[in-house]
């Protein structure tokens, strides 16, 4: 199945995050006799074109190739070099990502350290532009885009799950923020886990009742009614690329196609099959609005 989520941090809303390019883009162009060892205050995400870098990080020897990229934590000590005869180029840029103007965004969540970008195809021209485009002392506009951009592409990448919630004690009033936008973005993920929608109500560290309330706050259902929604969302996207009714139904865990019907009705104001008309009439043209 195509992915449809948009990745970990598709429940959070864009207004709540805030990114900080913290100096200018370096432009990576390392010769074999290029070498380094530093400590960096803030979050570092290189990301390779070509040649070699290799790396000692917390005593991990990693090493990146062209379409590789890789997060280097604030306060981790790390030393670089090139071996190779073929100069080792790419790109690395400092950041800070906050959620709610606040909290690390990046220490609630557990992610690979390096990973090939799946989507290289795609991105290899937006690098090349972002480094061939970047001032040799600030940052601009477009580049502050773009980097969110590639951003993104590595948490999607390189995400295993958000940390377990009860390590954070709720000391501070966007607390409640983030566990409820943690325990969103895990039903977007996994809509067709029955349990699910119990599960993150139980493992939030907050009383359950207040939970549930600060959900249907934020997010404008209940967990169990979200997943729901979630899981209507999979079935339009197999109803729009083709898929019959009883398919797609059968496809997000309704056996019954008359029950998987109501559902759906009952979710998005629309059968399956007058929603797939509408669809048409879309791509058509022939809606009238």
């Amino acid at each position: 199945m195509d992915k449809i989520e948009g990745g970990p941090l598709a429940q959070i809303p864009p207004a709540a995050l805030t990114l900080a390019l913290t100096r200018s883009t370096i432009k990576m162009q390392h010769s074999s006799s290029w070498s380094i060892d530093k400590v960096n205050p803030v979050d570092d995400l290189l990301i390779c074109t070509g040649g070699r870098g290799d790396y000692l990080i917390d005593g991990e020897h990693i090493w990146l190739g062209p379409g590789e990229a890789m997060l280097i934590r604030r306060g981790a000590r790390f030393v670089g070099w090139n071996t190779g005869a073929e100069p080792y180029t790419g790109i690395a840029q400092h950041f800070t990502l906050d959620i709610f103007g606040a909290t690390d965004l990046l220490a609630q969540l557990a992610l690979r350290r390096k990973v090939r970008l799946s989507r290289w195809d795609e991105f290899a021209p937006l690098v090349a532009h972002f480094r061939q485009t970047a001032p040799p002392s600030s940052v601009t506009l477009a580049q502050h885009h773009m980097f969110m951009v590639l951003l993104l592409a590595f948490i999607d990448d390189a995400f295993i799950d958000w940390r377990d919630q009860k390590l954070f004690q709720p000391t501070k009033a966007n607390t409640i923020d983030i566990a409820v936008t943690v325990a969103a973005s895990r039903i977007a993920a996994n809509p067709l886990d029955d349990g699910i929608a119990q599960r993150v109500v139980a493992e939030a560290a907050f009383n359950p009742d207040y939970f549930l309330r600060a959900f249907q706050a934020r997010v404008g259902r209940t967990p169990r009614k979200f997943q729901d929604f979630k899981r209507m969302e999979r079935a339009m996207h197999l109803l729009e690329t083709g898929s019959p009714v009883s398919a797609a139904g059968a496809d997000v865990g309704y056996a019954d196609p008359y029950y998987f019907s109501r559902m759906f009705k009952r979710v998005t104001g629309l059968a399956p099959r007058d929603y797939v008309r509408k669809v048409k009439e879309s791509r058509d043209g022939s809606l009238v609005t």
